[in-house]
């Protein structure tokens, strides 16, 4: 008779997992040789499970990650440049908690933003919150909520974000209110948070991609790359590889 109202109070407390749990040892008569405090065991590991689950799903979310990338699926065996100790350095996240950067630069299509993509991943798993962003939209959507008093709110949850990704960096040279936003953004993140830059433009050209603003690209700079670390991809774009390899399949 208890069983029934039992599973709908936990429901009722937001204790889906535990809920489930109490439904499947009603329906597994092997559990019964289990010891109580075995059985509870069992349903706070489900309920935990499934809240790791849900904050997992959300900081996903939140992220927008472009690429549909994760770190067990980086394949070294095709050249790329990437130095594997710092791979491991980077996977492992201790930089994030030091409040690094990263910069990854290379031509178009060997991977930069899959990369990217793949550490922000690997963040969420840890629990830490992430938010991709191309530059050149995100720079669209700051004019926009200038416009309309959203600015300061923006920029308060950029700042708030464990990592930064900001993809596509260069692709053109900034205007001075881009220039101001950049700053503006980085300086609120400078000492606590980190950010992950890609690129096609190499590390040591980027004074030109920020503008003719030397003091604010100087300023700029100075945040961003003094504590990054840096891969520097090489090889084929992997595009114009999957390309060949299917017209070789026809």
């Amino acid at each position: 008779m208890l069983a029934h109202p039992t599973h709908e109070r936990l429901i009722a407390l937001g204790l889906a997992g535990m809920a489930k749990a109490f439904e499947e040892q009603r329906s597994s008569p092997d559990l019964a040789a289990l010891t109580f405090e075995e059985r509870i065991g069992i349903m706070a590991d489900r309920e935990a499970a499934e809240r790791d689950t849900k904050r997992m799903t959300a900081r996903l979310k939140f992220a927008a990650l472009r690429q549909n990338a994760c770190v067990e699926d980086i394949d070294l065996r095709i050249p790329r440049g990437i130095d594997r100790a710092l791979l491991a350095r980077l996977v492992a996240g201790d930089w994030i908690s030091r409040h690094n950067n990263l910069a990854i630069t290379g031509p178009c299509g060997v991977g930069k933003s899959w990369l990217a993509c793949a550490l922000g991943h690997k963040a969420c798993r840890d629990g830490r919150s992430v938010s991709y962003q191309r530059v050149p939209r995100l720079f669209e959507a700051m004019a926009l909520a200038r416009g309309d008093g959203r600015h300061a709110r923006m920029l308060k949850s950029l700042a708030r974000v464990e990592l930064l990704i900001l993809d596509d960096w260069g692709i053109s040279v900034l205007t001075q209110s881009q220039r101001i936003d950049l700053l503006e953004m980085l300086e609120d993140r400078n000492g606590r948070a980190s950010t992950i830059v890609t690129s096609q433009v190499p590390v040591d050209q980027w004074h030109e991609v920020i503008g003719d603003d030397p003091t604010l690209a100087d300023a700029i700079l100075d945040r961003l790359v003094h504590n990054a670390h840096r891969i520097n991809m090489t090889g084929e774009s992997l595009r114009k590889i999957a390309g060949k390899q299917a017209l070789d399949a026809d």
